[in-house]
């Protein structure tokens, strides 16, 4: 399967400060993948790596089976505070978008910009933020790009402004088949439009795969204390304990059949959660290990 981004121990440092260390992951093209994680992570550096607009300090990262370069006409960036230039109008951002861009597709641009009801004699600056976001949106992917990146677009706008940019994403991913790689903290708006995922801790990928398979293969068990042995084929993520009583999120290839647990499916959010808080070990590894 084709790689939309691949590092191997990708790191990048500033002085003494390490912002990514040791970072391997491959997300595969043709996905909306979500990257979630906790702040310090990793997330902003790496999109910025793979954009070209940063270099690394060791490792390898490859974008589109390509060197990442700045201002590569096959890979569209909006950034997290969705920048846009305040002195010019919105028309003047897509004649600005069609000089620097080869592959400018200008009735992508124009279409978008009427479907998400934007001025185009409105000056950037008397933008509210969900509609700055939206031009800016529009900007990347008109560039026509086979990789866009997002960097947490939606952190900033309000409930109905982050449903109209999310729609507009998935209408883009639709229509135009591009990969999308986008970072946010709201995972309840990655499950909407997210079909990957990848939760990255401390540089480290602690899981990814397709959405709909980790919502089924994940699981919380309650039952009487006990020593968590969940058994072959089951990688214990996150466990909590009482006096008389377990509760375990296991990630299972099998049937769970043992009638002492009761078993709950979980959403997309407890699992991000128990992988962010679980212990080091990745769980993808432990359970292959089951398997052995």
């Amino acid at each position: 399967m084709t790689s939309a981004l691949l590092a191997e121990d990708l790191t990048k440092r500033y002085g003494r400060r390490t912002a990514l260390s040791g970072c391997t992951l491959d997300i595969p093209a043709g996905h909306v993948t979500g990257l979630v994680g906790p702040n310090g992570a990793g997330k902003s550096t790496l999109l910025q790596l793979a954009c070209g607009l940063l270099d690394p300090t060791a490792g390898r990262i490859e974008v589109l089976g390509e060197r990442p370069v700045s201002g590569s006409p096959r890979v569209g960036f909006v950034a997290q505070d969705t920048p846009v230039y305040a002195g010019l109008t919105v028309a003047e951002h897509l004649r600005m978008g069609a000089h620097l861009n080869p592959s400018w597709d200008d009735a992508l641009a124009l279409r978008r910009i009427s479907q998400v009801g934007l001025d185009p004699t409105q000056r950037a600056g008397r933008l509210s933020g969900g509609q700055r976001a939206q031009l800016a949106l529009t900007v990347a992917a008109a560039k026509r790009p086979d990789l866009l990146l997002l960097d947490e677009p939606v952190a900033a706008l309000d409930p109905l402004a982050r449903r109209n940019f999310l729609q507009g994403l998935m209408e883009l991913a639709a229509e135009n088949g591009i990969s999308i790689v986008m970072s946010s903290h709201l995972v309840a708006d990655l499950e909407r439009v997210c079909d990957h995922l990848v939760v990255l801790v401390a540089s480290r990928v602690r899981v990814a795969g397709d959405v709909d398979e980790l919502l089924a293969t994940h699981h919380r068990l309650v039952g009487p204390r006990r020593d968590p042995d969940p058994g072959p084929g089951r990688a214990v993520i996150d466990q909590s304990h009482t006096d008389v009583q377990s509760t375990l999120v296991v990630r299972s290839t099998a049937p769970i059949d043992d009638p002492s647990w009761q078993v709950d499916r979980l959403s997309l959010e407890d699992i991000v959660l128990a992988y962010m808080s679980g212990g080091e070990t990745n769980g993808t590894e432990r359970i292959l290990e089951g398997q052995r």
